[in-house]
């Protein structure tokens, strides 16, 4: 994890989260290669979560697929995921599951790479623009409430090739109508899978 993540995650947590609350935090994407958001969210009162597809350092839950999550639906207050989207073969897929366990009000925190060499973990096949952003927020019934792509280098070398997409983003809840498409598109996901 490069260090304009870091410093990008803590100042939306400052930002937008309030220690007086009690808040059930989880991280998608979790696993620590050479870093982690896991102490921004140890406070009292906050319960933390790290998912991943396997199990290894910062992993609480190992999922069985980036397309589900074993959370009940409106459950979550605030998702984070930083250096994962772009790894995620199916991303909307997994942003619909993750406004489906957000509560409404809820907050998602988005770290993706705008650009930066190809690193394949698994694979690598997707890089953001705030116009992306723009299309989750559409698609994810929750508002933008900020974004932006660090156009120019930061001063750090190991953060410097990234140029991070940030984004705060507040959930209005799904509707009937939306769970439905989910459940349509899941379906369809899997019989493309099966055939595969």
């Amino acid at each position: 994890m490069h260090n304009s993540s870091l410093e990008h995650m803590q100042r939306l947590v400052s930002t937008y989260l309030s220690t007086a609350q009690n808040l059930r935090i989880v991280d998608i994407g979790s696993y620590d290669v050479n870093g982690s958001y896991r102490q921004m969210f140890d406070k009292p009162g906050w319960h933390y979560t790290g998912v991943d597809l396997e199990a290894g350092p910062g992993v609480d839950v190992v999922l069985g697929s980036p397309y589900r999550l074993p959370f009940g639906s409106a459950s979550v207050d605030v998702i984070v995921s930083g250096q994962a989207f772009e790894h995620i073969e199916h991303f909307w897929m997994t942003w619909l599951e993750m406004q489906r366990v957000l509560k409404r009000g809820g907050w998602v925190f988005l770290i993706a790479p705008s650009r930066g060499p190809e690193h394949r973990y698994p694979q690598d096949c997707w890089r953001f623009y705030p116009d992306g952003y723009r299309a989750l927020a559409k698609v994810g019934a929750c508002d933008l409430v900020e974004v932006h792509t660090d156009w120019e280098p930061h001063p750090d070398p190991g953060s410097a090739a990234w140029g991070d997409t940030v984004g705060a983003f507040r959930s209005r809840g799904m509707s009937v109508m939306q769970r439905c498409g989910l459940a349509l598109t899941r379906l369809g996901l899997a019989m493309q899978e099966r055939k595969a």
